[in-house]
């Protein structure tokens, strides 16, 4: 049965960023969205897979056709032309999905590979995207207030060695993955405590584990939880009201949960999100 649209009172809508949309989770969160009546922008890295994305959301929820942004996060500049694009898209945004990312291995490989800026790729794509998005479209966020930031991270966390941050040495792609997931966490943490909650929350989760995504099933070849599972935790951290105000969170599915130790050292966070800006080249907040 097609979900349709809320009735009852006018409430304003409210515009939700998803990346990596248009597959596995992404593309689950962005159907259910618009389903409920959010606009919904849709970021993806292929014009025909984001095309065809937009117009199944139209054809089965019987709303407008999404707007799409095609950028791919392997590359900083094209981070920051997202970011223009949004800024030039909508004067409000609500909610920024940072979804997009790349597993620990196929399709994107299991040897040292670096981004179009020189930055191994994991690292790259999975948190350095996500980071500078978050800090170009903070101030259209804090405008738009309240708002939320929410990060698809993974309980898959590993401590992160701040003398060799790029993986120079021996390379694991679980490790790499491992690593940016923590730091994905620890700068959602650090990023919260520099923001006031009533203006933009930034929350964490591992929405659930091996869903049946095709990155999972290509390098795992099967799937434990569901994508219904995932879709659950991660609406519930986009939608819900009794979340208004808490920030600077990691949740396990939908429980709030410990992440690695690291994530709650001060000095570590401070280092890592220092450097991280030195990485992208930005101004602190």
């Amino acid at each position: 049965m097609t979900p349709s649209r809320p009735t009852g009172p006018s409430t304003p809508t409210r515009t939700v960023l998803v990346t990596g949309s248009t597959d596995g989770l992404g593309r689950a969160l962005a159907h259910r969205l618009a389903a409920e009546g959010a606009t919904v922008l849709l970021h993806g890295r292929d014009r025909g897979r984001l095309d065809r994305t937009a117009g199944e959301i139209a054809d089965a929820h019987g709303v407008d056709r999404p707007a799409t942004l095609c950028a791919d996060l392997a590359e900083l500049d094209q981070v920051r032309a997202l970011a223009a694009e949004v800024r030039a898209t909508t004067d409000r945004l609500h909610v920024l999905v940072n979804n997009a990312g790349i597993g620990a291995g196929e399709p994107d490989g299991r040897t040292r590979r670096t981004s179009v800026d020189g930055h191994e790729l994991r690292f790259a794509v999975n948190h350095l995207a996500g980071f500078l998005l978050s800090l170009e479209l903070l101030p259209l966020l804090r405008a738009s207030a309240p708002a939320r930031i929410v990060n698809v991270a993974s309980a898959g966390q590993e401590e992160i060695d701040f003398d060799d941050l790029m993986l120079t040495g021996d390379y694991d792609g679980t490790s790499a993955y491992c690593r940016s997931k923590l730091a994905q966490i620890a700068c959602g943490m650090e990023l919260a405590a520099r923001v006031p909650a009533g203006e933009v929350t930034v929350n964490s989760l591992h929405p659930s584990t091996y869903m049946p995504t095709k990155m999972v099933l290509q390098e795992i070849g099967h799937s434990i939880d569901s994508l219904e599972d995932g879709l659950a935790a991660t609406h519930r951290l986009v939608t819900d009201p009794e979340l208004a105000g808490t920030t600077g969170r990691y949740y396990d599915r939908l429980r709030e949960a410990r992440a690695h130790r690291q994530a709650y050292d001060l000095r570590a966070r401070a280092e890592l999100w220092a450097r991280c800006l030195e990485l992208v080249g930005h101004a602190d907040v």
